[in-house]
């Protein structure tokens, strides 16, 4: 019995290392492909569109709504000590160093990370990668590359505009339903959001817009097993890619935070 959870512990620590190693490895050549020609502009601007413009109205529902709910349970807190003046420097760092990249991060991947793994899984399945290679076309370069690139361009734009609608809404209802002081409210946010804040979290999220893209494209990229095993890739994708954003959150905020950056 202890021979075989031994083995089976070796077995799974196998198993993980040999997947980190194999999407590394897919990461690095992705990447790379795209350095050389032919470059795919028609492809790239068709993916920033789609993982861009068809992801504004996600990202902006929820910017609002988290702007106004932090806004709320902020003022719950602040005014236990008569320290209102503070929800708008509170609730805008907040956005602009986690709550914006995170949670743009998150609602992007939902929709674009399932939807790459979801698209390149089933061209595989039905052969289409299998084809692309033998018409001398590399499907790294066509497939992999643009969408990636198109991540990280779009995801720190969606972040851009989470923040502002979150910060304005929090402004509104911070102002015109709690009551609080116009000129403090603005004060207090100039005085301790600095640019700084909002570089470190725009970083974060072009390093999430890498990873989601990446993740989903790995997935779809080795599905087998046909519709069944399409549904499972792009199941594995959302979770992995989820999980993965939340840790790397933790130790990229870790290594910016020393330096003074979000």
């Amino acid at each position: 019995m202890i021979v075989q959870s031994v083995e089976a512990v070796g077995r799974a620590v196998r198993e993980v290392v040999l997947g980190a190693g194999r999407y590394a490895l897919f990461l690095v050549r992705s990447l790379f492909s795209g350095l050389f020609p032919p470059y795919r502009f028609r492809i790239l601007t068709k993916q920033m569109y789609f993982v861009g413009v068809q992801s504004l109205s996600i990202v902006m529902i929820t910017g609002a709504f988290t702007g106004a709910v932090f806004a709320y349970q902020s003022n719950y807190a602040f005014s236990k000590f008569g320290a209102e003046t503070m929800i708008g420097a509170t609730v805008t760092l907040a956005l602009v160093r986690e709550l914006g990249p995170v949670l743009s991060g998150l609602m992007v991947n939902g929709r674009v990370g399932s939807a790459m793994a979801a698209e390149l899984g089933t061209m595989r399945v039905t052969e289409q990668i299998d084809a692309l290679e033998s018409m001398a076309i590399n499907p790294l370069q066509y497939l992999v590359a643009p969408r990636i690139l198109a991540s990280i361009v779009m995801v720190p734009a969606l972040t851009a505009l989470f923040d502002t609608i979150g910060a304005f809404t929090s402004y509104w209802v911070s102002t015109r339903v709690l009551q609080v002081s116009t000129g403090a409210y603005v004060a207090r946010t100039q005085w301790y959001v600095d640019v700084d804040d909002l570089v470190g979290g725009l970083f974060k999220s072009a390093v999430f817009g890498l990873i989601l893209s990446s993740v989903g494209c790995y997935y779809g990229y080795y599905a087998r097993g046909g519709a069944e095993g399409v549904g499972s890739a792009t199941t594995k994708a959302v979770v992995a890619a989820g999980v993965a954003i939340l840790i790397v959150d933790y130790f990229l905020t870790l290594f910016i935070a020393p330096l003074g950056v979000g």
